[in-house]
């Protein structure tokens, strides 16, 4: 495949990608060079029918320290001469100017993670704080060791939390839960994390891995490629929007096409008593109105 990263190890095995951020003297911090891999290893493994999950941990003691703080010049890779307005977020977010010196590094790998058609697991090591956090909040669940520390460490720097995560987080938790970790800028522990909803499970250190493939497993065993890029689109496109008809036109078009497909297979297994055996690819297969719906607004 010729697909080498410098701060990421992609490998897939049985159908589960683990996509490990592999920068463990550095606390793995992320970089744009990193935020750049992981928009093309969301984005190839979302086309790779090889990959039907996505398991997400750090190597070594953390899971992400947040942003490298030691770079020069301005820390988060943004261009200082630029005095950018909302009218060119709306309408030059593609430019190179604004893309490379304006966006936020943190969004760009939670837009690919949100645009992904396979489940993302979020399995937290240690340390996730500021990005290492936020990031994980456009995976599906997440999972924790007990050696995970979780904290938005925004207001203790003076700047505010990214990544899209003021969508995703009170999406998660709830808005109260949201802003108190958000406005205290506390570390969490694993325990508390969980208590707040943002994780599934906490477990021991080596639990971790083997519990988030299991519900990998779980997710993709004699399921449907396509039906199961559907209805992770479907859930997160659909709960936020204004009226349920909204819902109810897609959930329609999505029934349709997959009672022509996947469906057929589904209820002849079902009704022979037996394992189906989709034929379908999320690469080449999703319906025809897929593209149009899921392409990003502006």
């Amino acid at each position: 495949m010729g697909h080498d990263y410098n701060t990421l190890d992609y490998a897939v095995a049985d159908g589960i990608l683990t996509l490990t951020l592999n920068r463990p003297e550095q606390m793995n911090a992320f970089t744009v060079e990193m935020a750049n891999e992981l928009v093309a290893a969301f984005d190839r493994a979302s086309e790779d029918d090889a990959v039907r999950a996505i398991v997400v941990t750090g190597a070594g003691k953390a899971f992400c320290a947040g942003m490298d703080l030691s770079k020069p010049g301005n820390v988060f890779g943004l261009d200082e001469s630029q005095r950018p307005t909302l009218d060119d977020m709306r309408t030059r977010l593609e430019d190179p100017a604004i893309h490379d010196g304006v966006r936020d590094t943190g969004g760009r790998v939670t837009l690919a993670i949100y645009r992904c058609k396979k489940p993302v697991i979020g399995a937290i090591n240690g340390a996730a704080v500021g990005i290492g956090a936020t990031m994980t909040l456009a995976m599906d669940v997440r999972l924790a060791s007990e050696k995970a520390r979780i904290g938005f460490v925004f207001g203790k720097i003076g700047i505010v939390p990214e990544a899209c995560s003021s969508w995703f987080l009170p999406r998660i938790v709830g808005i109260s839960q949201a802003l108190e970790w958000v406005l205290s800028a506390d570390i969490l522990s694993a325990d508390e994390a969980r208590a707040g909803g943002l994780v599934k499970a906490v477990v021991a250190p080596d639990q971790l891995l083997p519990e988030a493939y299991k519900l990998a497993r779980k997710f993709v065993e004699h399921r449907s490629p396509v039906a199961v890029a559907l209805a992770r689109q479907m859930l997160y496109r659909n709960s936020a929007q204004a009226h349920p008809i909204e819902a109810h036109r897609v959930d329609s078009l999505a029934m349709f096409y997959t009672s022509l497909g996947d469906g057929k297979e589904g209820v002849r297994s079902f009704l022979e008593k037996r394992a189906p055996d989709y034929a379908s690819r999320a690469s080449t297969d999703l319906p025809p109105f897929y593209a149009d719906w899921a392409r990003e607004p502006g």
